[in-house]
């Protein structure tokens, strides 16, 4: 921990750059290794991803963080009357944007303790000095790690609320989310929270929507993983060769983004050892966002030994957030 100018915050940094470094390495050669070709989302969210993908939150089409949003307005006090947590934790915390919602209620209710967990070390920092600017008394321990490596290096002590907002968990595949569902309650104590968001099955054409705007934000979000092979890996991509292909997989009920190659290319990536050969109309995907039904929000968390308390959803049913408690305790 590194206190920072004699302010209630701390930065722990759990992400070892050549630990991520060898991970990337693995990560490409496992997935754009082999048939069909993949990229793990995580390689998004750089410093220029992360800040394409707050511009994504404020596009009009992007329903999901105004929903999200809007159940913290009208539910952030009964949140923390359901719960006794002393501490928030944040997965993925971003600019902590829509959590001030959260932290407004909580630390009215005597919140003494924030952790945000974020991969990207410049946001988060930047985040957090605004943080304890705005929240005079509350103790900021900042976490720089992936929350998919690093639950175990939470902070421990109070009892914790941990929240995994915007719907991130719909990124994961459903065998990822039991594994990440399974490490976060043997990390938490028993009797300890999940506020976990997720976006809720609606219309193809809402969905279809939401990730194809008009102006090609979430285009370019996509393709800066391949920016991200290019600086950190020494690859080739021709990033004007590839288009942005967004579907909604009916089957899985999830958001399906990938990468299409337009033309036949060579594509050599140096840092993985590795050298592909892409046909014309061959897809690489970069991510996905499953969408859930409540029924299926309780079995995936009671399989993982969580209790849903309470879920919560906007006027307009788009969105939920679901209050869960660990139990055995």
């Amino acid at each position: 921990m590194v206190p920072t100018d004699g302010e209630p915050l701390s930065v722990s940094v759990a992400l070892d750059p050549a630990r991520a470094a060898g991970s990337l390495v693995e990560d490409v050669r496992r997935g754009l290794g082999s048939l069909p070709r993949t990229l793990p989302p995580k390689w998004l969210y750089d410093d220029v991803g992360s800040r394409l993908f707050d511009d994504i939150t404020r596009l009009d089409e992007y329903y999901p963080t105004r929903a999200e949003r809007a159940i913290l307005e009208m539910h952030a006090a009964d949140i923390v009357e359901s719960c006794d947590a002393t501490t928030l934790v944040e997965l993925g915390s971003g600019t902590s944007d829509k959590t001030r919602l959260l932290l407004d209620a909580f630390t009215r209710a005597g919140l003494q303790r924030f952790v945000p967990v974020d991969v990207s070390e410049t946001t988060l920092r930047d985040a957090a000095r605004r943080l304890v600017d705005r929240y005079p008394g509350l103790v900021v321990e900042a976490l720089v790690g992936d929350f998919t490596l690093h639950l175990g290096q939470l902070p421990r002590g109070g009892r914790r609320l941990v929240a995994f907002l915007g719907g991130t968990i719909g990124n994961l595949y459903r065998e990822e989310r039991a594994a990440f569902l399974g490490a976060l309650a043997d990390t938490l104590e028993p009797g300890e929270w999940l506020l976990l968001g997720t976006d809720l099955v609606k219309s193809a054409d809402r969905l279809v929507a939401a990730y194809d705007d008009p102006g090609g934000v979430t285009a370019a979000f996509v393709k800066n993983s391949l920016r991200v092979l290019n600086r950190e890996l020494g690859a080739d991509f021709d990033l004007e060769a590839f288009s942005y292909v967004p579907f909604w997989d009916p089957r899985m009920e999830r958001m399906d983004l990938r990468l299409r190659s337009e033309t036949p290319q060579r594509v050599r990536i140096p840092g993985a050892g590795l050298e592909l050969e892409l046909f014309a109309g061959e897809e690489i995907r970069v991510e996905i966002s499953t969408k859930f039904r409540t029924e299926q929000l309780h079995r995936e968390l009671g399989a993982a030994g969580f209790e849903v308390v309470r879920i919560f959803t906007e006027d307009a049913g788009d969105f939920a957030l679901t209050l869960a408690r660990l139990g055995g305790g």
